[in-house]
């Protein structure tokens, strides 16, 4: 009865081999666990501080889509100083929480339905879900330790014939 509330899409999803990980080495002594990719340590007092500051100080409201502009500019200055690539910070900079943030909305950004993408692994387990969920069909490309999981040209080829519309390009 609790699938008539959730899309078609999210039924169809795999569950997160990585969740089942994480739990597993939740309470085991002396683990370290990498299942959601947090680090190991608590985060630096200085960090702590400086939100505690900024909560004292009512900064409790939400940000603009795109991120702070402050942000956007300090992120656009790293950028330049240390890859030497300018970004305008005003409409070319967006801040996300994390990696599959950004993925997601990258990815529901460019993919119309039925699309597909081409996802080299093994790679990270979210991938293929978000593809998916932007509608997209992934189509995976194995890695081989022979080639020290180093993507070769031919097996891009062999995808890009699996892929529908690109089937008359190597006929």
């Amino acid at each position: 009865m609790m699938n008539n509330f959730i899309a078609t899409t999210a039924q169809h999803l795999n569950p997160s081999g990585i969740r089942r990980f994480f739990n597993l080495a939740d309470g085991v002594e002396d683990v370290i666990s990498l299942g959601v990719g947090e680090p190991d340590f608590v985060t630096s007092w200085a960090v702590r501080e400086a939100s505690i500051v900024s909560l004292e100080k009512g900064y409790t409201s939400y940000t603009p889509n795109a991120g702070l502009l402050e942000l956007r500019k300090e992120i656009a200055h790293y950028m330049e100083q240390k890859f030497k690539v300018c970004y305008k910070p005003e409409n070319e900079i967006i801040v996300t929480v994390g990696a599959s943030q950004a993925l997601d909305i990258a990815l529901r950004t460019i993919l119309n339905p039925g699309d597909e993408v081409i996802i080299v692994e093994p790679t990270f387990v979210t991938y293929a879900p978000l593809v998916e969920m932007a509608g997209g069909v992934p189509i995976a490309v194995q890695t081989k330790s022979e080639n020290e999981f180093k993507i070769q040209s031919e097996q891009i080829e062999e995808a890009m014939k699996r892929i529908s519309r690109f089937v008359s390009t190597f006929k």
